[in-house]
Parts: C-alpha cells; sequence; structure tokens
C-alpha cells in the first residue's frame, strides 16, 4: 500500500521560510518522480513543484519559481518543499505527489497524499 504522509505545515508570516516534507513508503522511492501541487478551498489543485526521480531535473510554477526549492533524500524516501519568501497567496493545502514519470506527476497522475495546511499571515 502506497502512503505519502506530508508534515511541516503550520502558520507562517509572510516574508518568512517553512519547509515541507514528505515522506513516501509502499513504493520504490528512487524509481519515482516526487511533486508538490496546492488547493485553496474552492479552487482546482494547482501544480506546484517536481522533481525527477534522477534527481537532475526540477519543475516549478511561475508562481513560485525562485521562493520555492523542491529537494529530495532517496535513502530516506523523502522529498521536501523549502518555501521562501512566503506570500498570502501561498496559503493552501499542500499536496505530496509520486509518479511514474514527470509527466505523471505535472498532470496530477499517480499517487496523492492526505495534504498538510499552510497559512499565511499578513
Amino acid at each position: 500500500q502506497v502512503q505519502l504522509a506530508e508534515s511541516g505545515g503550520g502558520l507562517v508570516q509572510a516574508g518568512d521560510s517553512l519547509r515541507l516534507s514528505c515522506t513516501a513508503s509502499g513504493i520504490t522511492f528512487s524509481t519515482y518522480a516526487m511533486g508538490w501541487w496546492r488547493q485553496v478551498p474552492g479552487q482546482d489543485r494547482e501544480f506546484v513543484a517536481c522533481i525527477s526521480w534522477s534527481n537532475v531535473n526540477t519543475y516549478y510554477s511561475d508562481a513560485v519559481k525562485g521562493r520555492f526549492t523542491i529537494s529530495r533524500n532517496d535513502a530516506k524516501n523523502t522529498v521536501h518543499l523549502q518555501m521562501n519568501r512566503v506570500t498570502p497567496e501561498d496559503a493552501a493545502v499542500y499536496f505530496c505527489t509520486a509518479g511514474s514519470t514527470v509527466i505523471d506527476v505535472t498532470t496530477g497522475q499517480g499517487f496523492w497524499g492526505q495534504g498538510t495546511q499552510v497559512n499565511v499571515s499578513s
């Protein structure tokens, strides 16, 4: 059974930083592309970032490019999202995703976690 467990969400002040983590089980982690999506209540889910299985390529939405960094630690089956210079528009539920390919992750296919809430105070 595949499980993706997110952690690290909470309340952060605008301009500050937050680091999200996701630990995966039930998959051969090193062979999966990993990613993050987010969703604001009442809105569609939005792609945030993706990292290839090889740890060579990363992809970001325009909304977070230059502020967020995705990274992975295959030894710990963990993927992180470092969020810097957070704005109120970054407040959302953040979901960890895993896919066989980068395309799977960037199109919302594959496995999903339950999400972790990020709130931003202005």
